[in-house]
């Protein structure tokens, strides 16, 4: 007689079979670990009960970094050696994280041109080593907590993390000893966590302020399908940035010019806990005789503190209403917002956000777990555990992917809010006879020229047979995967020649740069359309006149007398007259009147072609050939 196997539902019946899989939430202030355990995610504590790991490495003992509480607490006295919210420098170069590095009294480390690095008592230290100490921890906990090794890891990032940023996350899980099954974008786990636990379908905004980072996302839920219909946000705003008003408030009310690196990192932990407490009491009184001898303490009411911080709060509210114009809905038609991140628990944020969609939020799980549960729910799915796989996702890449074309055009192959992972193709061909080679440049942004765009990669196809002009054929292949990371490919068709690129730019993009680039593209709209016009036509005209300089040296004496070579010498001059002025009109109609005086001539050589290659060949050989 056979046993039947009995097991609950989207669970597998063989106990040893089950794989032991984390969602991690690398935060910029605090980072978290949960896992999947008798079909609910939990976030796992350390042996103290503590959930929350503060996003804190030290490096004062060169043979042992500290993370954690323990590395927090030696901020004020090692400030130069202990590394807090290291996120916010994740993939990021020297030149756009520095005003970053001073404000926070670090020192840099190596050349002047890189990758930021700090220099520690333990010798320099990227934001990558520092992560990886910090996903160390978190995995060491869950390999303690589930006494057994880690098989997987989503771990999530803010959605407007770029391709340098993603990677550099990539890189820490691997020196931590991580398995990362793939990134997930962190209000994207909100919204698997919300999902799976109301079964809710509809439009959710995820509103997520977190320790250093701000992102706004709309998506469509529908039969456990989450599509990100548009993203928004700013890297360079969060609850660490309410802490420095704070700060601010404090030296203001002591008449003190900037603190020392100590007492800098004493005052923002004080405004920490201000903050946290001025979201359940009315005021709160601020003992600084520990911090600065001497000062007497101050008292700040809530509404002083949200005086602070209005700006920041709306600030928020404008990239909410740009999110939902890029998903093309008012605010009215969503039906939940889910709030994310320990900010999120200020009163005035709570308060604006229910004004602007005119609902409360949802704020059934923690908002400082809930995107580790999510990812935790996503894991899960993803190491195979749950059979049924009834969840899908469906993320968006946040800015346009394109290539650079004649006269410096951005041509869009990938365009923004596409979602991913995806594979875009599109065929091109060579500007001038004879031509072997194409540059390929690999651009991201929404504007129309490349000037105006972010440079990503730059690679050569080789090996294009010398054809004429237009008649090759390269396929150029854009393939997104689902962390984001872009792999371009170019193949020219005939031969078979073929090149790639995987993008992993050294530099991530500056704070103001990812803040301003989609304003940009709105404020800038008329002008780059214009500006892309008469781009197009001046290409035009140059293409005509290059064409026709060939032509004539070949033909002209034999086809045109004197008077029509004196006419298409005449017009071609007024062409070339037009393209150094900016008067896109006067082009168009000069280009447009010499393609009409070249017809003729156009006619005459296409006629000699053709009577030669029909030279010698008889009516009954051309009907045999096309019976053929």
């Amino acid at each position: 007689m056979a046993l039947l196997q009995i097991a609950e539902p989207g669970q597998s019946p063989l106990p040893h079979s089950v794989k032991r899989a984390v969602g991690i939430v690398l935060g910029t202030t605090n980072s978290l670990v949960a896992t999947v355990r008798g079909g609910r995610a939990a976030v796992l504590p350390d042996e103290d009960g503590a959930v929350m790991l503060p996003s804190v490495v030290n490096y004062s003992d060169p043979a042992r970094p500290l993370v954690g509480a323990a590395a927090r607490e030696l901020a004020p006295v090692h400030p130069a050696d202990t590394l807090v919210s290291v996120k916010r420098f994740m993939g990021r170069g020297r030149d756009d994280a520095a005003e970053d590095v001073r404000r926070a009294h670090y020192e840099l480390a190596g050349e002047d041109d890189g990758m930021v690095s700090f220099q520690t008592r333990s010798g320099p230290v990227s934001p990558v080593q520092a992560s990886a100490e910090i996903l160390r921890c978190l995995r060491e906990r869950a390999e303690k907590t589930l006494d057994a090794s880690v098989e997987g890891a989503v771990i999530t990032v803010p959605a407007y993390f770029d391709e340098a940023q993603r990677q550099a996350t990539k890189d820490a899980a691997r020196l931590a000893g991580l398995p990362v099954l793939r990134l997930l974008n962190e209000p994207t786990a909100a919204a698997v966590a919300y999902g799976l636990d109301s079964a809710e379908e509809g439009v959710i905004a995820v509103y997520d302020l977190g320790g250093g980072t701000f992102d706004i996302s709309i998506l469509r839920l529908h039969r456990g399908v989450f599509e990100v219909l548009a993203t928004g946000g700013d890297t360079a705003l969060g609850g660490d940035d309410f802490d420095a008003a704070v700060v601010g408030w404090i030296l203001q009310q002591l008449s003190a010019t900037a603190p020392a690196a100590g007492v800098s990192r004493q005052l923002s932990a004080l405004a920490r806990d201000v903050k946290e407490q001025l979201s359940v009491d009315q005021s709160v009184t601020i003992e600084l005789a520990d911090i600065v001898a001497g000062a007497a303490a101050l008292e700040l009411d809530r509404a002083t503190f949200e005086g602070l911080i209005q700006t920041l709060v709306k600030r928020t509210l404008l990239a909410c209403r740009r999110c939902l114009r890029d998903a093309g809905i008012e605010a009215s038609e969503v039906d939940n917002i889910v709030m994310v991140g320990g900010s999120t628990r200020v009163p005035l944020v709570r308060e604006a956000v229910a004004d602007l969609f005119n609902r409360e939020p949802l704020l059934n799980i923690d908002p400082d777990q809930v995107v580790a549960i999510g990812a935790a729910q996503q894991a899960d799915i993803l190491v195979g555990n749950r059979v049924e796989g009834d969840l899908l996702l469906l993320d968006v890449i946040p800015l346009s992917l394109g290539l650079e074309m004649m006269g410096g055009l951005v041509e869009k192959i990938v365009p923004r809010n596409t979602t991913i992972p995806v594979a875009r193709a599109q065929e091109f061909t060579t500007y001038k006879d004879g031509q072997t080679a194409l540059a390929v440049h690999v651009v991201q942004g929404e504007r129309e020229l490349v000037d105006d765009c972010r440079s990503l990669a730059r690679f050569e196809l080789r090996g294009i047979p010398p054809m004429v002009a237009g008649a090759a054929r390269i396929k150029v292949t854009f393939q997104v995967d689902a962390d984001g990371l872009l792999n371009v490919s170019a193949v020219e068709q005939t031969t078979g020649a073929q090149s790639s690129v995987t993008v992993k730019p050294s530099f991530g993009l500056a704070e103001e740069e990812i803040a301003d680039m989609l304003q940009s593209s709105y404020s800038h709209a008329s002008e780059d359309m214009l500006a892309r016009k008469f781009a197009e036509q001046r290409l035009d005209a140059q293409q005509l006149l290059e064409g026709l300089d060939a032509a004539l040296q070949v033909d002209g004496q034999q086809l045109l007398d004197d008077g029509e070579r004196a006419t298409l010498a005449q017009q071609m001059d007024g062409v070339r007259q037009q393209l150094r002025g900016e008067d896109i009109d006067a082009l168009r109609l000069a280009t447009e009147s010499l393609g009409r005086a070249s017809e003729t001539f156009a006619t005459r050589r296409m006629d000699r072609s053709i009577r030669q290659a029909l030279a010698g060949v008889s009516l009954d050989d051309l009907d045999d050939e096309v019976e053929k």
